[in-house]
């Protein structure tokens, strides 16, 4: 990855996601949609929550919504 320049607040709020990331619970994923990132709880097999095969994240499963942080949820 190319280094580009960050501030000293930029950095410590990298560091601060890298140090939740050590953290976080398995039985939770994050799911980013239409800029919306969403907490997700993983199914009863542990799997993120699908509907079926091919299909976008189980609305069942929606634990809370996280504002605040621009997202995308698109491919490179």
């Amino acid at each position: 990855m190319t280094p580009i320049d960050v501030t000293d607040e930029e950095r410590r709020a990298i560091a601060s996601l890298k140090r939740l990331a050590k953290k976080w619970p398995k039985s939770l994923w994050l799911f980013s949609a239409s800029g919306t990132l969403t907490v997700m709880r993983r199914a009863w097999d542990g799997e993120p929550s699908f509907c079926g095969k091919g299909g976008t994240a189980d609305k069942r499963y929606i634990v809370d919504v996280i504002r605040g942080i621009d997202n995308d949820g698109g491919d490179w």
